[in-house]
């Protein structure tokens, strides 16, 4: 597709825009990408859908008609220009002037039942593990990430790349990285690569003081759960140590099993275990 067609690079020239790295702009340019998140996300004409990162609104253009509602956060004010120009046409989007980490999103009307974004690296997987915490009717994610964010949300238990992240997303939802993408679809080139990762809600999001113990269990990866867990001091109580040992012991685990050996459900039945002895 040319630059006089293609709606981004055509919008940077227009409006003498400069992708800044600090922020992790990286511009979807391959139109083609477009229809792989849609077919992803599997839009239902009646979704309200939040968009993180907005950028130059080529994304945004491309779902306002496949959904009731669409909320749109970019939080670049040199950017809101054109991205006004791509949102005229519609009028059932609400665009956000504002960080998408300090939004109330609980205050989203109406609520979002799917997030799909070209998400900024830099908030990436909190964004995603926010979304899941605070918007509990969202029940799809397709997201545009790092690919080592993307496989750290998709790991399963033993590997190097299993921790915080992956254990609090698959306690909510079933995770797939669901293709690579090339660097060449975005401008400027990322030096990283990326993937889109796919979430389907299965549940609700960990309560707070799951999210404490998960957090707690990975604080130090080198020393066994129960100690870490301890050393975190993120469990009320007398000897800690203790309790999670004996808990771990009961649900089939050595007494000193590391955090990345349990499954995400496993640790739901370790707070139980832990909060009842």
């Amino acid at each position: 597709m040319s630059d006089v067609t293609q709606p981004s690079l055509r919008r940077m020239r227009e409006h003498g825009i400069r992708p800044k790295r600090d922020l992790g702009q990286n511009f979807l340019v391959d139109s083609n990408i477009l229809g792989v998140i849609e077919r992803l996300a599997e839009l239902d004409p009646q979704d309200a859908v939040l968009e993180i990162g907005g950028g130059l609104g080529v994304l945004s253009e491309h779902l306002a008609p496949r959904c009731s509602h669409l909320h749109v956060v970019e939080i670049d004010r040199v950017l809101v220009p054109a991205l006004e120009e791509a949102l005229a046409p519609f009028a059932n989007v609400t665009l956000h002037v504002a960080d998408a980490m300090k939004l109330d999103l609980g205050a989203l009307d109406p609520a979002p039942t799917a997030v799909v974004a070209n998400l900024p690296y830099g908030i990436a997987a909190t964004s995603i593990l926010r979304t899941i915490e605070e918007l509990p009717e969202a029940t799809r994610w397709v997201a545009m990430v790092q690919r080592e964010v993307g496989e750290r949300f998709a790991a399963g238990p033993g590997g190097g790349a299993y921790g915080v992240p992956s254990v609090l997303a698959q306690i909510a939802c079933e995770v797939q990285v669901a293709r690579a993408v090339s660097r060449t679809v975005f401008q400027p080139v990322p030096n990283v690569d990326s993937v889109l990762v796919r979430l389907t809600r299965t549940g609700p999001a960990a309560s707070p003081r799951l999210r404490a113990l998960v957090q707690g269990a990975f604080a130090h990866r080198r020393k066994a759960l129960a100690r870490s867990l301890e050393h975190a001091g993120v469990i009320p109580g007398p000897d800690v140590r203790g309790r999670a040992r004996a808990a771990l012991v009961a649900m089939g685990h050595p007494a000193d099993v590391r955090a990345e050996r349990l499954a995400p459900t496993e640790f739901v039945d370790l707070l139980e275990r832990i909060e009842a002895g």
